[in-house]
């Protein structure tokens, strides 16, 4: 009999979350012979939804759905108690008025007992995605508060900016999106992002080759990836919740799943120093590649000019931003 894996979704009442639910149980993620037990866990005032949740994933009946426990946002600890993954989705979502700095003080004293309570009772081979925002910079508040848990460990999304990207490129060169590879997101999950072009691949051809319109590339193609949030939220009047969730959970397979030949996958990740003149120290978008076990950044993309301009600036706002939450960092 395999053994369940445990996966605790913070903010599960919420549309992002809720949107993750089913498909985790589901045997779309890991895969249809592997158990799952599912911690949901919210806020006090929102655990009621969790018992409709649960109802609906009983009605389900999903075989690989094992367990499922409720837990408030009071108790981290009994709610990651023995998890194998925890999928940060809940934090406070930015308001009108409230500028990126506010937002990054506000959550982070939350992020802060989020490190530290996945330290005390996960499992010891437990792996965390952060997707609430700013993500980037609440996985570094959280991965600093769990100095146990090694760093190769956490990961932040930038994986819905490569799937807006991808899609950009093949509706511009009218192919469809299996036919673009190898695009990766440096960087902030943040307007400050930059979309790799430059090594994308279309057909097997430089992405370059195929779309000759290089404005497009270097103007309308990035900021429309840049500002795709805010597109969607002015469109329907909410933000992103399915194309996020299918990313996070895009982001859970491109780490547990070989990466195939001549691609990467996107996720933002702990920086050592030692790769492409990112300075160490922050949680930055990376092309990555996994064996289905281990990770790693991938070499060889080549960084013009004009891409090293651009992700200078998303390093910088990195670097801002962590300044802005020293004190958090122990």
């Amino acid at each position: 009999m395999t053994a369940p894996i445990h996966v605790a979704v913070t903010g599960a009442a919420g549309q992002i979350g809720y949107a993750a639910l089913f498909r985790l149980a589901s045997g779309d993620v890991f895969g249809p012979n592997q158990p799952v037990v599912l911690h949901l866990v919210e806020l006090p005032q929102a655990l009621g939804a969790l018992d409709g949740i649960h109802m609906e994933l009983d009605d389900c009946a999903f075989p690989t759905l094992v367990g499922v426990e409720k837990h408030s946002s009071d108790n981290l600890e009994a709610a990651f108690a023995g998890c194998n993954w925890v999928l940060l989705v809940g934090s406070v979502p930015r308001k009108a008025g409230m500028e990126r700095a506010d937002l990054i003080r506000i959550n982070g004293p939350i992020f802060t007992s989020t490190g530290k309570a996945i330290q005390a009772s996960a499992a010891k081979d437990v792996r965390v995605v952060v997707v609430g925002n700013p993500c980037n910079t609440n996985c570094l508040i959280a991965m600093s508060n769990a100095p146990e848990v090694p760093k190769d460990r956490w990961f932040a999304m930038t994986r819905l900016d490569q799937n807006r990207a991808v899609a950009q490129l093949a509706i511009k060169a009218g192919r469809p999106i299996a036919a673009v590879s190898n695009v990766a997101i440096w960087g902030n999950h943040s307007a400050t992002q930059f979309p790799d072009f430059a090594n994308a691949k279309i057909d097997g051809k430089p992405a370059t080759d195929v779309i000759t319109d290089h404005a497009w590339l270097k103007g309308d193609f990035i900021s429309t990836v840049q500002q795709r949030g805010a597109a969607v939220i002015k469109a329907r009047g909410a933000s992103s919740a399915a194309s996020a969730a299918n990313a996070a959970l895009d982001t859970v397979k491109g780490i547990i799943r070989p990466t195939p030949a001549g691609t990467c996958v996107s996720a933002a990740v702990f920086t050592d120093g030692s790769q492409y003149d990112i300075p160490a120290g922050i949680v930055c978008g990376l092309p990555l590649s996994s064996d289905g076990t281990n990770w790693k950044t991938l070499p060889g993309f080549q960084i013009d000019e004009f891409s090293r301009s651009v992700i200078q600036k998303t390093v910088d706002e990195l670097l801002q931003e962590r300044d802005t939450v020293k004190d958090l960092l122990p």
